[in-house]
């Protein structure tokens, strides 16, 4: 990467980053619906769920530090095609800034923006009752995965932030993501499901990614779950930052 990529980027990641300082319900709401659900699992139906941990917020709040991601992209979808619908990219292009900064910018906003309401929904587990016997390292390595995850699912974003036609359209693509951890280990043991919903929630990406935070958060034997969960995390941000860049390229030429 160039001196100049870098400091462009770093240039209009303050200007993305100005937008949010002055809009920051943006990062509360984000937060507000994965801290209701929490309440809601733990306080209302937390009696009538057995798992084998001790602590259902324990137990659970690895799947709801992901919903917290995947609402929050939603913004990042938003943020990008109000941008698109502007003319702020084609504004960028007649200057002598590098083709790709605006783009790099906006994911790193995202990144930050999601490390923020991550930051808000663990004091509010916290306050609920989590504790965690995870070491430095075990805490790193929960870090590097929210990370990967959050790069992973920003890439997605940016395909709809891109290539949408209504500002509906942009964010509507964040539903299922929400909905996937419904469908994996994040709340009830997939043990407890039916066959085919059983055979579907074991080998999708959320279950790995779930089960990997709540060994590393519980001190645990993490096993394969986690070189699985990277294994996903890694393919997805590959394979969505080639289809964006090639939206990108397309929109931009």
């Amino acid at each position: 990467m160039s001196k100049h990529f870098l400091g462009d980027t770093a240039v209009l990641l303050g200007r993305s980053l100005r937008h949010i300082t002055r809009s920051p319900d943006t990062i509360i709401t984000t937060a507000i619906m994965p801290i209701a659900m929490m309440l809601m699992f733990v306080y209302v139906f937390g009696g009538a769920i057995r798992t084998e941990s001790d602590s259902y917020v324990n137990y659970m709040l690895p799947g709801i530090l992901l919903i917290t991601v995947a609402s929050g992209i939603a913004y990042t979808a938003y943020r990008l095609f109000m941008d698109m619908k502007g003319g702020i990219f084609e504004r960028f292009q007649s200057m002598p800034t590098a083709r790709s900064s605006v783009l790099w910018a906006h994911v790193l906003t995202s990144l930050i923006a999601n490390l923020i309401s991550l930051g808000v929904v663990m004091l509010v587990a916290l306050l609920m009752g989590f504790r965690s016997g995870a070491g430095v390292l075990s805490w790193l390595s929960v870090a590097g995965i929210l990370i990967l995850f959050i790069l992973a699912l920003t890439w997605i974003a940016v395909i709809p932030g891109l290539s949408a036609k209504t500002m509906e359209g942009a964010s509507a693509f964040s539903y299922p993501l929400i909905f996937l951890p419904f469908l994996s280990s994040a709340f009830v043991p997939t043990g407890t499901m039916p066959g085919p919903v059983r055979a579907f929630a074991e080998h999708q990406p959320v279950t790995s990614i779930v089960n990997a935070i709540r060994a590393l958060f519980s001190g645990q034997p993490v096993g394969t779950d986690i070189w699985v969960a990277l294994a996903w995390c890694a393919g997805i941000l590959v394979v969505a930052y080639a289809f964006a860049m090639r939206t990108y390229r397309r929109r931009i030429s």
